[in-house]
């Protein structure tokens, strides 16, 4: 059985206030109403683990090639900086809570083992915060006071980004002293931070650190690789230690709770938390409404074949020539575990005895399909938002259609793949290409990738430069829809390979044996008996979505977010970002 990891204690008791989290003028608050009191302390902080980590988000790539839906469909400006951005005022008043927490916490008389795991976590929750905002904007204010909501403002100078990261790695090595090294799966406190997240994460700071997004004259070759290194070494070999592995079965990664494998999730129970991810992602036939988003063409292309070589690579085992009228056969294990295609059995609990799951107009349900067959008598719906494709990855199908909000698997923040790949990238970029190698190789055998007869997993990558496009390919796949694409693109400088570009979906047409077109009123006959297969039917690429915008737009000047103006025009010593009209250097320097 699951437990609730935190006290569910509503904060009317403290406030009398009509919203559960409207928290007015926190500085007033009594201390010895909440820090005298574990469980009362723990509602506190319950609170703000629920608004830092969130959610299953079935969209949370959607702003990369992964999944449909042009996210930049408009310029960026600075009064209008939309999918670039994220909120300001949100994140400071997360922050305010959190610096009252570390302050009333020393004030309080609750225990000293008790004062430590509180201050732990919150020092962690400190970082987590300016990391978002750091990221987005660079340097911000970063306060360690709280504000009152009232009478204070935010109206003080940003710190430098490099300033920002060691305030953040010293947050960091804070909670790290404070915190219990390890909570187990087995614990009751499972579902808090620990020692061992808050190392992980201090690792995955550091990389940004490193990154192009903040070193843009010297993305490579910059003094803090070597940092990167040494704390994503520490973070990958005491975790290791310590039992974290791959499971054996990718499409458990999640599914199979509090497993080897992750290293911090979200607690979830029906019916008091549950998340959105099979509402989202399924067909909307076996849902309660359409899909949310769905995986694109560019995204099954980046699936290695089983020798692991790329689809086009003429030297691999599985090459061939047409591509498209086979994109399903002999591919990487991990795409028949994470994506959905047309006539692929789908055994979603309710459903017929080898359902297959069709997505071409015609022959699939309305809510399903996808594409412009003129011969169809109907039109689809669905060719702004579908592409041919669903996500699977991480689906529960024990939840028949009339249970899918009920959704309660734990929320994966941080697995231990992320781990090693973010090892891995910082050991190339030191000089330690064999220890990334290594992973690599680690990664792609759990994921069923032949190993070939050089025991290389299909890798062919030996300098510097070959083996960090090998690392960046192989999160593509590995941590795909987990909501890193974007964030990765961005710290690597990459958003040419989004700039200008259409997305894609694949349309089914039934047809004969001869190739020749099917009747759709045989075809919609034998699908709902589901004895059409892949080979039944051709395919043809289309430009998703249809109408309006279809290409993203992202330049150069995007790597970081303009604060918006209505914060700058509230609080003129905050700097605009250079590229956004102002004087302030988000990059280090």
């Amino acid at each position: 059985m699951k437990k609730i990891t935190f006290y569910i204690i509503s904060i009317l008791l403290l406030a009398g206030c009509s919203k559960v989290l409207d928290y007015p003028n926190l500085s007033r608050y009594e201390p010895d109403l909440v820090w005298n009191d574990p469980n009362l302390a723990n509602a506190y902080l319950g609170n703000i683990y629920d608004r830092a980590f969130g959610n299953w988000n079935i969209g949370l790539d959607a702003q990369s090639e992964q999944l449909t839906g042009i996210s930049f469909s408009v310029p960026i400006t600075t009064t209008n900086p939309g999918a670039l951005s994220i909120d300001w005022g949100t994140n400071y008043t997360q922050i305010r809570l959190i610096n009252q927490g570390i302050i009333s916490t020393n004030i309080g008389t609750l225990n000293q083992d008790v004062k430590n795991r509180l201050l732990g976590q919150l020092y962690f929750l400190r970082a987590y915060a300016y990391f978002g905002l750091v990221k987005t904007y660079g340097g911000v204010p970063y306060i360690k006071i709280p504000q009152d909501r009232y009478t204070d403002s935010l109206n003080v100078p940003r710190n430098s980004t490099r300033e920002c990261f060691d305030f953040m790695v010293a947050d960091l090595d804070s909670a790290i002293g404070l915190l219990p090294r390890r909570i187990t799966a087995s614990s009751a406190d499972w579902g808090r931070i620990d020692g061992n997240f808050a190392q992980a994460f201090k690792a995955k700071v550091l990389l940004y650190k490193a990154s192009p997004q903040f070193n843009p004259s010297n993305p490579w070759n910059n003094d803090f690789w070597a940092e990167a290194y040494t704390q994503n070494k520490k973070a990958y070999d005491s975790l290791k230690a310590q039992g974290y592995a791959l499971i054996g079965d990718y499409a458990q990664i999640a599914l199979s709770e509090r497993n080897a494998e992750v290293v911090f999730s979200v607690t979830n129970l029906f019916p008091n938390k549950v998340a959105a991810w099979d509402n989202g992602a399924r067909p909307g036939s076996l849902s309660r409404g359409p899909a949310s988003t769905t995986p694109t063409w560019e995204m099954v292309k980046a699936f290695p074949m089983k020798d692991g070589k790329k689809y086009n690579d003429v030297s691999g085992k599985y090459y061939t020539t047409d591509t498209l009228q086979a994109y399903w056969l002999n591919r990487d294990p991990r795409f028949e575990k994470s994506i959905v295609w047309n006539a692929k059995l789908y055994p979603v609990a309710g459903t017929t005895s080898g359902y297959r799951q069709y997505t071409s107009v015609g022959v699939a349900d309305a809510l399903d399909n996808y594409g412009i067959n003129p011969k169809s008598s109907t039109t689809s719906q669905n060719n702004n938002r579908y592409s041919g494709f669903f996500v699977l990855k991480n689906s529960n199908l024990s939840l028949t259609q009339a249970q899918v909000q009920q959704y309660d698997v734990d929320y994966v923040v941080m697995r231990f793949a992320e781990v090693m790949l973010n090892y891995a990238e910082a050991a190339n970029e030191t000089a330690h290409t064999d220890d990334a190698l290594a992973i690599l190789k680690q990664i792609r055998q759990r994921a069923g990738i032949e190993p070939g007869n050089d025991g290389n997993y299909g890798i062919t990558a030996t300098t510097r430069e070959q083996v960090r496009q090998a690392i960046m390919d192989e999160r593509n796949v590995e941590l795909c829809f987990e909501g890193h694409r974007f964030n990765d693109l961005r710290r690597w400088r990459l958003f040419q390979l989004l700039h200008g570009k259409n997305k894609t979906g694949v349309e089914a047409i039934a047809v004969n044996a001869d190739k020749t077109e099917m009747p759709l009123t045989t075809a919609r006959q034998l699908a709902l008996n589901n004895q059409l297969t892949e080979n039944n039917f051709v395919y043809r690429l289309q430009v998703t979505p249809q109408t309006g915008v279809t290409v993203n737009t992202l330049p150069e000047t995007y790597y970081f977010a303009p604060i918006q103006q209505g914060v700058i025009a509230a609080a003129n010593k905050i700097e605009q970002n250079k590229d956004w009209g102002g004087t302030f250097d988000p990059t280090i320097h």
